[in-house]
């Protein structure tokens, strides 16, 4: 009797016991359930991204605030858009022909964001059909914009008389991209590359040294030319000078010519016999060499002179 009494109080106890470990283990899996729950409907929202939240597979809200917020658990999924703006590179190379009929090679790039997440997805859906349709009007602008200008005016864009071509083309393909709806935004389009097909290549080469040479002979023919007026400018300054020095000498000459005939003069009036034996002396001197052989009569003053005798 009293072991039976005995079984049945541990049987009880062990019974009390299941009963408190059941509850705890049942208490533990709420927790899990909600916890799993709570993790399952929570999500980040991060600068730089837009959330994008979908219920059964349709948009119904897109959160671009950073923070945490919530979504209906296994219901409710979460995909992310990037916010910031993001560079493209057109994928391939475009050959055009200019204005003036020369064929280029244009590689291009874009810088984009996406401005409006739920149009983006409506009409484009991911971020590679936006970028493929960016791609398309970006090419199909460029085509037509580089279609209407000579090829100096590609390669130097300062000539073109109608504003920058990056501008005008990436005012274009955003009015493309809005007329359609893709909720995207070009920030800047611009040209990496211009090349000339790898045919065409030689003969522009050719055609440019001919043009630089060309340029060189007219550069040299420029500086002959003013060689040339320099040189005629100084010969007529030197001329000038040379007459103008002539025209100096000839009036001091004929001054000194005056004076010395003045002194002649003077000298005359003083001793008329002196003055005609220093002109005759004068003339001998000029007239009479080292072989002159002169035949004077002995009675000649000049003879009288040269003998020594003074009477």
């Amino acid at each position: 009797m009293d072991k039976n009494i005995i079984d049945l109080e541990a049987r009880r106890g062990m019974e009390k016991e299941w009963k408190k470990y059941t509850k705890f283990g049942l208490f533990f899996v709420i927790l899990l359930v909600l916890f799993i729950l709570f993790m399952a409907s929570v999500f980040v929202v991060k600068e730089g991204e837009h959330k994008v939240i979908r219920q059964f597979g349709e948009v119904v809200r897109i959160k671009s605030t950073p923070g945490i917020s919530f979504k209906v658990p296994f219901i409710q999924t979460v995909a992310t858009l990037p916010k910031y703006q993001m560079t493209y590179d057109v994928s391939h190379t475009e050959e055009i022909n200019t204005k003036d009929k020369k064929r280029m090679i244009i590689d291009n790039y874009a810088v984009w964001k996406i401005d409006d997440p739920r149009k983006m997805i409506a009409n484009a859906r991911t971020v590679v059909n936006a970028e493929s349709r960016m791609q398309e009007f970006i090419h199909s602008v460029v085509r037509a914009e580089l279609g209407q200008l000579n090829y100096d005016e590609i390669i130097n864009d300062e000539k073109s008389s109608r504003g920058s071509l990056n501008d005008r083309v990436t005012e274009k393909v955003n009015e493309l991209l809005a007329r359609d709806n893709y909720g995207i935004v070009v920030t800047d389009v611009r040209t990496k590359r211009t090349d000339l097909p790898q045919e065409n290549e030689n003969s522009v080469y050719t055609r440019m040294v001919s043009e630089r040479e060309s340029k060189a002979q007219e550069y040299l023919s420029m500086g002959d030319a003013k060689k040339n007026e320099i040189t005629a400018e100084t010969d007529r300054k030197v001329r000038e000078m040379l007459a103008k020095a002539q025209a100096d000498a000839d009036v001091i000459r004929s001054e000194g010519e005056g004076e010395a005939a003045q002194i002649y003069n003077e000298s005359f009036s003083k001793d008329r016999e002196f003055y005609n034996l220093f002109r005759t002396l004068e003339t001998y001197k000029k007239t009479i060499g080292e072989d002159t052989v002169i035949v004077i009569p002995s009675d000649s003053p000049y003879a009288r002179l040269l003998m020594g005798y003074t009477q």
